[in-house]
């Protein structure tokens, strides 16, 4: 088992770094052309990924056509395809810190950088959008490093080398397993954590309001910023025009006070971050994972089929983003999807 599970892995990491290098012989333009063809037809050999992006659109804008949502679709699948692609295999190449301002935008992110370069701790939270692997990296590549949370890839090959690259200017990946001792460690030390934060968290998540729907969201963010007093700032590398050229853009910036001051802390800066990261989403949304199957998980209520409790209708109605029409709409879905009605 264990030499069949080495050819599986070189079988796959092969191929990878000889694409890489092939790529870099072309021109960057037609790489990007080259990916979004495979992303097409990508998009009608495996249907069901492309089904499953238009129905969470259909669901998260119901005022765009049925065109406008399919447009948007394959976009999205398309973005992916070109940072899988194009943008990992020349990220470690092209922006360095010699070169980052030909790349890298700033300037809409600049209130956030005095909370990331001080000597306190806070979080940097970011979603499926735009490029979520080059917040950490960029903050790295102009003189700010950082730590982030991923999952290693399953194969070991390949993690080693997308390692590299992310790790070349200072970013410190931590994996999943056994994380929580090491980030304390750099909270306690001032450091900076990076999340992604849209995440499925399963049944025992916080459910928030996204995109007019719950999904859960995981506690462990809102209980690290709230026992370390970090702020949190979400933000996101959105890509403009078909070059490797991204503006950070910021989301929000949640400070202590802001959590301190509400009844239930976890539940507001859960519910707000995520709010953040709608917003930043919906500006493009073309941009966004919508294969994702974020909205996986169900509250309680829904999975046993009754109306939402009292105790999170209450938690609803207290974030001040949402007006009552927003409420109402949010809990008569929640209501609706309890009883089988969509």
């Amino acid at each position: 088992m264990a030499h069949r599970t080495t050819l599986r892995n070189v079988a796959e990491y092969l191929p990878a770094r000889v694409l890489a290098s092939v790529a870099q012989c072309f021109p960057e333009h037609r790489n990007r052309r080259v990916a979004c063809m495979a992303a097409r037809c990508y998009t009608k050999l495996h249907g069901r990924h492309r089904r499953r992006a238009e129905q969470n659109l259909r669901l998260s804008f119901p005022k765009k056509s049925e065109q406008e949502i399919q447009q948007i679709a394959v976009a999205s699948i398309e973005h992916l395809f070109q940072l899988a692609g194009v943008d990992a295999m020349v990220m470690g190449r092209s922006i360095r810190p010699s070169t980052w301002h030909r790349h890298l935008d700033f300037e809409q992110a600049k209130a956030a950088i005095p909370l990331l370069v001080s000597d306190r701790p806070a979080l940097l939270l970011t979603g499926h959008c735009g490029n979520w692997e080059l917040l950490g990296y960029g903050m790295s590549v102009i003189g700010y490093p950082m730590s982030a949370l991923a999952r290693p890839l399953d194969n070991p090959l390949l993690n080693k080398w997308i390692l590299g690259i992310r790790e070349a200017w200072g970013l410190k990946v931590l994996t999943k397993w056994g994380a929580t001792p090491v980030m304390q460690d750099i909270l306690e030390n001032g450091g900076r954590l990076g999340f992604i934060a849209d995440q499925n968290a399963g049944d025992q998540g916080i459910f928030v309001p996204f995109f007019g729907r719950l999904a859960s969201a995981y506690k462990s963010i809102g209980l690290l910023a709230m026992k370390y007093e970090a702020p949190i700032v979400v933000a996101m590398a959105a890509r403009r025009g078909a070059r490797l050229d991204y503006e950070f853009v910021l989301g929000d910036i949640i400070q202590p006070e802001d959590w301190n001051a509400q009844k239930d802390p976890l539940y507001y800066l859960t519910a707000r971050y995520t709010h953040a990261l709608e917003q930043l989403i919906a500006q493009r949304p073309e941009q966004y994972l919508w294969i994702h199957r974020r909205w996986k998980s169900r509250p309680r209520h829904v999975r046993m089929g009754k109306p939402m409790p009292a105790s999170l209708e209450r938690h609803i109605r207290s974030l001040p983003w949402l007006d009552a029409a927003a409420c109402e709409a949010i809990i008569e879905t929640s209501n609706r999807e309890s009883t089988g009605g969509g």
